[in-house]
């Protein structure tokens, strides 16, 4: 069905759930609507692909929200004369009036999400010219050389591309700085970086100072350019052959397109999915945001800049007079300028870029925390809401982007208020279990079910839960910062690629434990209220089964900041390409089975050369591209029974800039290999199976990091072998891969002799 009879049916739609809303009934009579509602709900949810039964389940779901904020509005809030039971009573409920109103702007973001098709990109001679930033600050340089290669490599005319890293870790004024220590590692990574840049063929420039953070050296990079267009990847963001091809063609269709944003796909897990070991299995966090949300955004013209992995029109930036840097969150601030000036942005939904992502809790926190800040300093200086220039719902999808990270608030509400009751008697939240099951029972099947409707595919139910929990701990913090003083957060890069030696408690774990303990402080004290009080209270009965809820909550992001040892700095990417080797004077055809920064894992076609481990065999592999070979060497490190044979791994000899761009050979030339991961993983769990696998989390990580606490620590048996150096030969700078160690620095006496 067109949107134009989906618009016509939400009018009546509408007009039925307001009536819904005023209407006084029995309670029995709720009961009776609410499931009714339900069923209609479910019904309308077996047609997923349809305009109007999707409409349907909106309308449906929103009058069971509707009437459980009439009721909790009407009948529950305590007397305004009791302040110990109003205030924090007040405070829950504006918690909850935050999540409906979430709710509502969820449904009106995703109400019809878009799906593109990349158009044809045209003839090379019309193709604009592009220009590629990839801006740094303290990467070290195999990370750069990775992303450095693939976007090189990417298709597109020669004569229009230009790759630029812009290196916020060499500028003068660090060169320059008094601290000699700061100044030699910096002059060491200016030269390093500029032999690289030149043996890849990609400019190198470094600004003055590191004025206005990342904004400041992607403008800076727009004062060294010239192309119609400009890609932005992170230092971490290696894309695929065909970025530009997927990307390009659409700006060729709309003069006043502005944006072309892809999604950012990981190749290493974050601290909840290597702790709780579901990486692979599980879909990453933020494939709701990029296969759903930003979808959704795309049908109200609000998609927006994510900071890399897009393509940006530089007439566009130079009219808003380049990217924003007011907030730390220069991105989204920059589309916002542009959106509010009359130009357009789409979304791309195919992974294109294979990036890190923070491994461990302190620099997944830290990152959050900045996105959080950022976010709010949008929220509170720019006034996405009031901002001339944006169309209502344009409004409304950045004051929803931006108002979310308010969440910690409401999610440290909802763990701390059923304490009050439990330890103090407090009546925060007044009703019986009849209206309990009429209105707020019904009320949480209804949002439980919108949820795996909208993000089954991409969400395991409770996880989304468990990931606020795990944020808004040491995120509230970082709200009354932004708030207290808007301008005051500044930009700090978040590590990537990060190890662990050992397997160890997070430094931020203490005020996980604490809440641990008091939820199961407070739920060993209401089971001893049931025993002991002559007639247990049905407020009781609630509150109570709240907070086992709670306690499973903190029980699971125990398991979350109880780090696991990582010893793997590359990640791996199942490639399946045919090569050949040399080893010892014969050819052999092999498999690559998959590649990564530090070497590749082979299974050999026919019989394996001869393995001595005293003496690792070195030989060179030959891939073919495109009419071309591709050669580099590699030595034996390792072998592993892989079932139907054995898989052997090999580490690259040395990395020359021709080894990084075989590399991106082998790991970005096909986009299928990272939409086939992530495929793979999107599978709808039902909630019963969701709610056993969290309860299951509960107690095995509580128990596992009590362990951890007391220091009966289960190593893994990774081994790790170091990754050969960076080798520019034309230069005659060798690179390790490895931040570099400064020489001890001489003061006084000592220096003069």
């Amino acid at each position: 069905m067109h949107m134009t009879c989906v618009k016509w049916l939400a009018v009546p739609a509408g007009m039925f759930g307001l009536f819904l809303l005023w209407l006084p009934i029995s309670l029995q009579a709720q009961l009776i609507l609410s499931f009714a509602v339900l069923g209609v709900m479910f019904l309308a949810m077996t047609r997923p692909k349809s305009a109007t039964f999707r409409l349907v389940t909106f309308v449906f779901a929103g009058i069971l929200a509707m009437r459980y904020a009439f009721w909790r509005t009407t009948e529950t809030l305590p007397s305004i004369y009791e302040p110990l039971n109003f205030i924090p009573g007040l405070v829950l409920y504006l918690a909850e009036m935050y999540c409906l109103a979430m709710l509502a702007i969820s449904f009106f973001m995703l109400a019809d999400p878009v799906k593109r098709e990349s158009p044809e990109m045209g003839d090379a001679a019309s193709l604009p010219t592009v220009d590629v930033f990839i801006p740094s600050y303290n990467e070290e340089p195999e990370l750069l050389a990775g992303t450095l290669a693939a976007a090189k490599s990417m298709l597109y005319p020669k004569d229009k591309l230009n790759v630029y890293l812009l290196d916020d870790g060499g500028t003068e004024a660090k060169r320059n700085h008094k601290d000699p220590r700061i100044s030699i590692a910096a002059i060491r990574r200016h030269e390093q970086l500029k032999a690289l840049c030149a043996s890849l063929g990609v400019h190198y420039h470094a600004r003055k100072q590191n004025d206005h953070a990342k904004a400041g050296n992607l403008n800076e990079g727009l004062k060294v350019s010239k192309g119609e267009l400009v890609v932005v990847f992170d230092a971490d963001h290696a894309p695929v052959r065909e970025f530009l091809r997927e990307t390009v063609g659409f700006f060729r269709k709309d003069k006043k397109l502005f944006l072309v944003q892809t999604p950012h796909y990981f190749l290493n897990p974050d601290p909840l999915e290597k702790n709780l070991q579901t990486f692979a299995r599980m879909p990453s966090e933020n494939e709701m945001f990029y296969s759903i949300l930003q979808r959704g955004l795309d049908k109200w013209n609000a998609s927006f800049f994510c900071g890399s992995a897009a393509v940006l029109r530089r007439a566009a930036l130079v009219a808003a007079n380049g990217f924003s840097g007011q907030s730390i969150t220069e991105d989204c601030e920059t589309a916002l300028a542009l959106h509010s000036k009359g130009w357009h942005s789409l979304y791309v939904d195919k992974p294109l870029i294979a990036g890190l992502q923070p491994e461990t809790f302190v620099s997944f926190i830290g990152q959050r925390a900045r996105w959080c800040q950022g976010m709010l300093q949008i929220l509170i200086l720019n006034r996405p809401f009031l901002a001339k220039g944006l169309t209502l719902a344009q409004r409304i999808c950045y004051a929803g982007i931006n108002l979310f990270w308010l969440f910690p608030l409401s999610r440290l509400a909802f763990v701390f208020s059923p304490l009050l009751y439990i330890f103090f008697s407090l009546e925060i939240y007044q009703a019986n279990i009849l209206e309990f099951a009429s209105y707020a029972v019904t009320y949480l099947i209804g949002s439980f079910a919108m949820q795996s409707y909208l993000y089954g595919r991409v969400r395991w139910p409770w996880v989304s839960e468990l990931y606020e929990y795990v944020q808004s701990v040491l995120l509230f913090g970082s709200i009354v910062s932004v708030i207290r003083s808007p301008r005051k957060p500044t930009f700090n890069v978040t590590a990537k690629g990060q190890t662990l030696d050992r397997s160890m408690l997070s430094p931020l774990a203490r005020p996980y434990f604490l809440i641990f303990f008091v939820l199961l402080a407070a739920a060993l004290y209401s089971g001893y209220r049931f025993l002991t009080e002559p007639v247990a209270t049905e407020l009781l009965t609630i509150v109570a089964g709240w907070n086992l809820i709670n306690l499973g909550l903190a029980g699971a992001a125990l398991g979350v900041v109880a780090e696991r040892r990582e010893l793997r700095r590359n990640q791996r990417l199942p490639v399946k390409r045919h090569a050949l080797m040399k080893a010892e004077g014969k050819l052999s055809n092999i498999i690559i089975q998959d590649a990564s920064f530090g070497g590749v894992s082979v299974e050999f076609v026919e019989t394996a050369p001869e393995i001595d481990l005293e003496n690792p065999l070195e030989a060179s592999i030959q891939l073919r591209r495109a009419g071309q070979v591709i050669t580099f060497d590699v030595v034996y490190r390792s072998s592993r029974d892989a079932g139907a044979g054995a898989v052997h791994g090999f580490a690259y000899k040395e990395r020359t800039p021709e080894t990084f761009l075989a590399i991106a050979e082998l790991m970005y030339s096909d986009q299928a290999v990272l939409q086939e991961r992530i495929t793979r993983r999107q599978v709808r769990r039902s909630f019963f199976w969701g709610t056993s696998r969290f309860a299951l989390w509960s107690i095995r990580e509580t128990l596992r990091a009590l362990r951890y606490s007391a220091g009966l620590i289960r190593e893994s048996n990774v081994k790790s072998f170091a990754d050969a150096p960076i080798v520019v030969k034309d230069n005659n700078a060798q690179i390790s891969g490895r931040a570099t160690e400064l020489p001890p620095v001489l003061t006084g006496a000592q220096a003069y002799g």
